[in-house]
Parts: C-alpha cells; structure tokens; sequence
C-alpha cells in the first residue's frame, strides 16, 4: 500500500473566481509537501487539462471538475468531460458515474456556498463520498455537520483546500492509502473508504475578501443591465 497526502479540491485561474495559474499552483503543491491534487475549477476542465500537460509538475494529477448542479455544487474527480451545468444533481453523479470517476459533494452544508446538502440529502447517500473538511469557513459548524452525516451515512469523508490562490493549496488534506502511485488507485481507495482527513482554516481576511468578490460578480451576473437614453440637447434660439 502506498500512503498518499492528496488535496482533492483546488482551484486555478479558469474558475472565475480563481487567482493562480495552474503552474503556480502546482509548484504550491509540491511545496507543501503533497503527493498528489486534483483540479476542480468551476464547470470547466481547462486547468485539469493544462495540469496534466505539464512536464514534471512536482505531484500527481487528478483531474477533475466541480460542477454546479441544479441543487449545488458537486466534485467530479478522474475525468476531462465537462458536464452540463444546473441539471439535477442526482442525475449528474449517475451520468459520472458511468463514466467510472468518483463523485464528492462539498461543503455540502455551507448556506451560501450552494451546499448540496441542503436541498437533497438524497446526494449524500448517491455520492461516492462527502467532503467532511473544508478549509474555507469561519466557524466550523458546517464542517462538523458533514463529518455527524458522513459518519452517519456511512460515506467516505475527504477533506479539500478549496483553495482559489496558491498560497492556501494543501490547507485541506486527504490521506490515502491506495494499491499503487496512480491517480486510478486513489480513485478506487477513495470509494473503498481508505482516507483520512484533516485541515487548517484559511485566514478570515482572506476568505470573507474572496466572498465579498464572488458575491459582486453574482450581482452584476444577475441584474440586468440598465440602457440610459442620452439626454436630448436642447438649444435655445436667441431673441
């Protein structure tokens, strides 16, 4: 068996909201003594993809996306496919599935970080397992919810970094004891429940910074953009 110290959700600059370049977060990776993370930037796959195209990254990659799904937000780990957004989040994990990657459901009881949790709980039962530690919170009540229904449920717990810059990138870790050093082993030892996991909190200044930003660009996404006439000239004749 080999022992492997994994962040299972990380962030590059093909989220929308993230800071760093894939090569920035994988010399991060590296540095902080990981041995592998998977890139699950928001409903794309471009930073997967990137990652793995780079030559010696330093640490094995897992390739990923974290889907917004109609009730929430949803990891997909061991695939490139990008998967339609705002479906229902049941159907999403069977469609991954099929496709032999495994699903984790984060932060699933964060109120404003689209919490799958919160709306079905049916998705914690048909995830592969439940991100029981997130590094992005301020009091940790909602970590410690996941951690009571991953027990609960009898699902493998993960923990992640969640992180959008690099500075924080291995502030979440899952260990993993898999069969062998590939990202197909971590995969199969994930669902089989042979994990781990631990984490330290992002600073507050920072995460409430990046909250603020997220919830502008949310505001400016959802209200329609206002079209002014200019205002008419008006000249007056002289008497």
């Amino acid at each position: 068996m080999v022992l492997f110290k994994c962040d299972l959700h990380v962030h590059t600059n093909a989220s929308r909201d993230g800071e760093s370049s894939v090569e920035e977060v994988l010399t991060a990776a590296a540095a902080a003594g990981l041995d592998a993370v998977a890139i699950t930037d928001h409903d794309t796959t471009e930073g997967a993809i990137a990652a793995l195209a780079c030559e010696n990254p330093g640490v094995l990659i897992i390739p990923g996306i974290e889907v917004s799904t109609k009730q929430g937000h949803l990891l997909i780990l061991g695939t490139t496919r990008v998967f339609v957004p705002r479906q229902d989040v049941i159907e999403t994990i069977a469609e991954a599935k099929l496709l032999g990657a495994v699903t984790i459901v984060p932060h699933p009881f964060h109120q404003w970080r689209h919490g799958v949790g919160l709306r079905c709980r049916e998705a914690l039962l048909a995830a592969d397992a439940i991100e029981a530690l997130n590094s992005r919170y301020i009091i940790g009540t909602a970590n410690q919810k996941a951690a009571k229904v991953a027990r609960k449920y009898c699902r493998p717990a993960t923990a992640g970094s969640d992180a959008h810059n690099c500075r924080f990138v291995g502030f979440g870790i899952t260990e993993i004891e898999a069969d062998d050093r590939s990202a197909e082993a971590i995969l199969a030892a994930i669902r089989a429940g042979h994990v781990a996991c631990h984490c330290k909190k992002t600073p507050l200044r920072t995460y409430t910074h990046q909250s603020w930003n997220s919830a502008i660009r949310r505001m400016r996404r959802r209200v329609p953009q206002l079209h002014h006439r200019p205002r008419r000239r008006i000249i007056r004749r002289k008497k």
